[in-house]
């Protein structure tokens, strides 16, 4: 019995300085994560971006093909998407208070501002899917807000892509042979205001529909029209260099995503157009015309998205032993997530079986490849490689500096050789 009190007193003793070591153990832990919030960058939102494309892929009205409880699974997914989101803005907040001169440096810095738009681009997914999981369940106030939502959405990211690429285009540290898809994000967002208002135009009001949906096409259609501009010097970039540095080429999936949006707005604009103003004669037979050439044109541009999403499979296997962790791996995801629904939106108007079961093919595999890119964004953190001096996207990357760029022979060189 004394050897019991003994024991007891003893426990009790060590007790307090236990805690107090794992209380020290746990502070220690906080402040230097905190301290690595230095080197959170936009790309970080490139994982609510993802998250939230993911959830309107799984929404039983983008769906060919449904099951019961599809609808749960993707508001569950939504509501995670608004977690991350929130949880995303804080952390890049307190970075920006926590370390003057950070945010200017960030909208400057040539590698970083370019994904900026990642921001709005997450904002982008998070109204879509008011119209997939919020209206349907809250009511005809919602709708309202929606439409709110839209337009400020829509002059904010005009604005945006506007002072960044004017930011971009003056900056000396940005040069040609550095050039990758993400110089497109810029005006990504606001071309995504086409997608958005397909998403939800059709339930609006028919007098606030079509200024929604022509503002939408506008939209859809400077972006698309800036990223073939765009692709001009990606392609002559690689022509003459080579493909990207192997930890870039995830990224080359991005250019994967204008022409599967364009693709996608246009079939859900000319489908959400509706019989109110008979400008162009019945609107039965308006609407009609309109959804043929809308199916017709979405398969041309389509067909291109189809291109570079087989380059970019291409490039990325050759060097899938040597990629670490980068937060561009989200754009495994993203732009694919267009990719898809466009195929599930085209196989619906054509009423074609086997296009939509490839569309739920892909939906399999997206789900996947969202869980693989997850699992390895948590064990980078744990093992810092990122959020750590020297590991993120505020460090400038020379494209022609890495073992797979093109050598660069003269005219004489290229004549002996042949």
């Amino acid at each position: 019995m004394v050897e019991e009190q003994e024991i007891s007193s003893s426990s009790s003793y060590e007790d307090p300085q236990e805690n107090e070591d794992a209380r020290k153990g746990q502070q220690g832990f906080m402040s230097d994560f905190l301290a690595r919030l230095e080197h959170f960058t936009w790309a970080n939102y490139t994982f609510p971006m993802s998250t939230g494309g993911l959830a309107l892929l799984l929404s039983e009205q983008t769906q060919g093909f449904i099951f019961p409880g599809l609808q749960t699974i993707g508001k569950i997914v939504y509501i995670f998407d608004l977690v991350v989101f929130t949880l995303v803005t804080a952390a890049i907040t307190y970075r920006f208070v926590k370390f003057p001169g950070t945010l200017k440096a960030s909208i400057t810095h040539p590698t970083e501002a370019l994904f900026l738009g990642t921001s709005t681009l997450s904002l982008a997914s998070i109204i879509a899917g008011i119209a997939r999981y919020g209206i349907p369940s809250c009511g005809p106030w919602l709708v309202v807000v929606y439409r709110i939502l839209f337009w400020i959405y829509f002059f904010i990211t005009f604005a945006l892509a506007v002072g960044q690429y004017s930011l971009l285009f003056t900056s000396p540290l940005l040069r040609i042979q550095d050039m990758t898809p993400a110089w497109d994000l810029p005006i990504f967002p606001f071309m995504l205001s086409g997608t958005v208002a397909s998403s939800g135009a059709a339930l609006q009001p028919p007098n606030e529909a079509v200024p929604m949906i022509i503002g939408g096409l506008t939209a859809q259609g400077l972006g698309m029209c800036i990223s073939i501009m765009m692709y001009a010097s990606y392609v002559r970039r690689m022509i003459q260099w080579g493909f990207p540095s192997p930890n870039s080429r995830p990224g080359m999936f991005i250019a994967v995503g204008p022409p599967s949006f364009t693709s996608l707005a246009i079939i859900g604009l000319a489908n959400d157009f509706p019989q109110y103003y008979n400008y162009f004669g019945a609107d039965s037979v308006t609407i009609q015309i309109l959804r043929v050439l809308a199916t017709f044109a979405s398969i041309f541009i389509w067909s291109l998205s189809l291109w570079f999403f087989c380059i970019s499979v291409i490039a990325n296997l050759a060097i899938r032993k040597q990629l670490t962790f980068h937060l561009n791996w989200y754009a495994y995801v993203f732009p694919n997530v267009g990719f898809t629904i466009t195929i599930i939106a085209l196989g619906k108007n054509l009423k074609s079986q086997g296009a939509m079961a490839v569309g739920s093919a892909m939906t399999l595999l997206l789900v996947a490849m969202w869980i693989f890119v997850f699992i390895h964004h948590v064990k980078a953190i744990i093992n810092r490689e990122i959020l750590f001096d020297g590991k993120d996207e505020d460090v400038y990357v020379n494209e022609k500096k890495h073992a797979h760029v093109k050598p660069n022979k003269s005219v004489s060189d290229i004549e002996k050789e042949a």
